[in-house]
């Protein structure tokens, strides 16, 4: 038989079950209390039933015994009945706490059983094993089930300013998001995690009380182990140098002008180069083809695209063409998540180089990042011509400043665009402060453009600082007497000769050959 208590501890299928095999029919349409009363009135009907037989039995054997005894029964003395009752008295004052009253004994068998052992048991109801905690204090809690190391998550950690962090999705642009996975102050402690650190590890399913999944177990951090990360060194006290290793974009997935860039205004890891364009030039699209270049002929680096104040048709076709990680924030949304996505991926970029990765940001463009930047920073009182605050386009700076070649490790590349002649003195003002901070210029032209010439490259004014670190001396030669045979020509007309001959030529080493005759 069953105690009320431990019915009402039952989940409602268990209830459901125990009612079905009761002969109970429709219990699935029945709540859990009009069931629980169902299955107690089938229980002591069931009880009244055996009852009865029990009785009629028990006095079929009474009237045998009645025949067949003695008649010392009948002659017993009072002073034996009072002493028998004395004693059933003393037994039942000394187990006041230990033993339940005969009746209760009698209803439920397995009472002491129940008292004694503190295990889970099962009991037989009517063909149905049932189990129930026997402790006292976890008598109406359900087994929990643990899903410990089943889902393995990543995401790029945000610590909060009391210390403890989430794991942002790459999904939702690294923002807060119903995927968001907490990760507790004693794990940032102990493997000393900072701010765009990407962490894989186990999670599990919250708990009662609990809003989000909560990291338990850390695998890797930015590809590395987490005992690598725990020495590493900080960002700031690494050693810059200048870019030593090109990047080829006149490989694989090479197109015209990637051919172009990869001789006039080479890449290296580590370079901070600007890409100046009045509007309608192409630069959108160049960045693009250099993105699908350093992916394919570079599959170590770690490869982002970050559009700021763009359109989404824009961000839609960056996400399904390039072959990279897209961050983007639309101009439909306000400045102060522009800066928020900007600084997100400017940590994460930062924590892989000193785990010795090598990263590249397309950033487009930096223009309308410090446009943002100077919405949100407050007020300092200086104001610069075109409304530029004073103090706003220092942390745009500190974004472009951070790329670097790190010696020993790894690299950090940052390529962004640059508006001009937009009409605005507000865009005159970031680009006339960013000019010198680059080492390496690439300069579109409008007339070049207008034309319907691509890319509208001009090549006199574009170049790369230190480029003889890049190019072999052979072809550092040969450049020198193209730049001195182009600078003769105009704009558009450099631009056509230089198109036209290299149309003949299947890659850039022929090209160069091909300048002796």
């Amino acid at each position: 038989m069953f105690d009320i208590t431990e019915l009402k501890s039952k989940k409602l299928f268990e209830l459901q079950e125990i009612a079905r095999l009761s002969g109970l029919k429709k219990c699935t349409q029945l709540r859990k209390n009009e069931l629980l009363e169902k299955i107690i009135s089938i229980f002591n009907n069931k009880k009244t039933s055996e009852h009865r037989e029990n009785s009629l039995k028990k006095g079929f054997k009474m009237r045998k015994n009645t025949e067949s005894k003695n008649s010392f029964s009948e002659n017993k003395s009072i002073n034996d009945r009072k002493k028998s009752i004395s004693q059933e008295h003393l037994k039942i004052s000394n187990s006041k706490l230990s033993e339940e009253p005969t009746k209760i004994q009698k209803k439920h068998k397995n009472f002491y059983n129940w008292k004694k052992n503190d295990k889970f048991e099962t009991q037989n109801i009517h063909g149905i094993e049932v189990g129930s905690q026997k402790t006292s204090s976890n008598k109406y809690r359900t087994p929990e089930y643990e899903f410990e190391g089943i889902i393995i998550s990543e995401g790029v950690l945000e610590i909060m300013p009391e210390n403890y962090g989430f794991l942002r999705s790459s999904d939702f642009n690294y923002l807060s998001s119903p995927d968001d996975i907490y990760v507790s102050q004693s794990q940032i402690r102990l493997f000393g995690m900072k701010t765009g650190d990407t962490i894989r590890g186990e999670v599990r399913p919250p708990k009662n009380g609990e809003k989000y999944f909560p990291l338990i177990k850390i695998l890797e951090i930015n590809g590395r182990s987490p005992s690598f990360v725990r020495d590493r060194d900080s960002f700031e006290h690494l050693t810059p140098l200048f870019p030593n290793e090109k990047f080829k974009l006149a490989e694989r997935n090479a197109t015209l002008s990637t051919r172009i860039v990869d001789l006039f205004t080479p890449i290296g890891k580590g370079q901070r180069g600007m890409i100046v364009a009045p509007p309608k030039t192409g630069k959108t699209t160049l960045l693009k083809e250099i993105a699908n270049a350093i992916a394919a002929n570079h599959p170590e680096v770690y490869l982002i695209i970050l559009l700021i104040d763009e359109r989404p048709e824009e961000v839609t076709d960056m996400q399904r063409n390039v072959r990279g990680e897209v961050i983007a924030s639309t101009f439909d949304e306000p400045a102060d998540r522009h800066v928020k996505v900007a600084n997100i991926v400017l940590q994460k970029a930062k924590r892989m180089v000193e785990c010795s990765h090598d990263v590249v940001i397309l950033l487009d463009s930096i223009t309308r990042l410090a446009r943002a930047y100077n919405t949100v920073s407050p007020a300092s009182g200086k104001v610069l011509s075109g409304g530029v605050d004073a103090n706003a386009l220092h942390r745009p700076k500190r974004f472009f400043g951070a790329a670097r070649n790190i010696e020993n490790g790894g690299s950090l590349s940052i390529i962004a665009t640059a508006m001009i002649d937009t009409g605005s003195k507000m865009d005159e003002v970031i680009f006339e402060e960013f000019k010198g901070t680059g080492n390496k210029e690439l300069q579109l032209d409008r007339k070049i453009a207008n034309k319907r010439i691509y890319p509208a490259i001009d090549l006199v004014s574009s170049s790369t600082r230190k480029d003889d670190l890049l190019l072999d001396s052979n072809t550092l030669q040969r450049m020198w007497i193209l730049r001195k045979h182009l600078s003769d020509m105009n704009p558009v007309e450099a631009m056509e000769f230089l198109r036209s001959r290299m149309a003949r030529t299947q890659n850039n080493e022929e090209f160069l050959i091909s300048m002796n005759g």
